[in-house]
This record gives structure tokens, sequence and C-alpha cells, in this order.
């Protein structure tokens, strides 16, 4: 059995990651550098378990936003037509249905402006 140093430990993880490497060489390797591993009963269960439970925990979040994406376009898009309905109604009402009333401009906005700004 050989001791192994920190730095080749870590070279022989990097080496490990490489797609072209061989699992079965490096698992080797680290066995006779003398790492052994040693899990628990039900360790792989766990791990499984774990894996599966994140994966559906992202899928519910991307399915919650999609969710929420079609919800609000469904209540925001009539909304807007419900209040456009509403201006144009009271618009219809007062007799004011003009460029001017739409944009909100008028005589007497400039005044109650000068006088918000004055404070008179």
């Amino acid at each position: 059995m050989t001791v192994m140093n920190n730095q080749e430990l870590k070279e022989m993880m990097i080496r490990s990651l490489n797609m072209e490497s061989d699992p079965e060489e490096v698992s080797k390797s680290l066995e006779s550098a003398g790492v052994h591993f040693d899990f628990s009963e039900g360790f792989l269960g766990k791990v499984i378990d774990r894996i599966y439970s994140a994966g559906t925990a992202v899928v519910r979040d991307t399915e919650f936003v999609r969710n929420l994406t079609f919800v609000f376009y469904r209540i925001a898009l009539p909304g807007v037509a419900a209040i456009i309905i509403l201006l144009l109604s009271i618009f219809l009402m007062e007799g004011s249905f003009s460029l001017n009333s739409l944009l909100g401009l008028g005589s007497n906005n400039e005044e109650s402006i000068i006088c918000l700004l004055t404070g008179n």
C-alpha cells in the first residue's frame, strides 16, 4: 500500500473528471493508493431518493412559474380590456369624448399643476 500526498490525490480526482478517462482505472488507482469507500446499508437508496426528490422540486418550480404566467395573462388581459371599456363608457356618459379628454389634457389641468407645485 502506497501513501499519496494531497497534491497527487487532487490531480487524480481532476483526471477522473475527464470524459475520456476510464472509471475502473481511476477506481483501481485510488484503491491502490489506500483509499477505501465503506458505505452504510441503504446508502444507495438514500442517494437515489435524494436525487429524484431534487428533480421533482425543480420540475414543480418550473411548472408553478408556467402556471402562474398562464393565470396572470388570463386575468390581466381581460382586466385591461375592462378598464378601457369603463373609461370609454365614462367619457361617453359625460359627453366629453375627445382626444384631449382621452389623454387627460385640458385647461384646468395646467392651473391645478401650478397650484400643486407652488402650494397656493
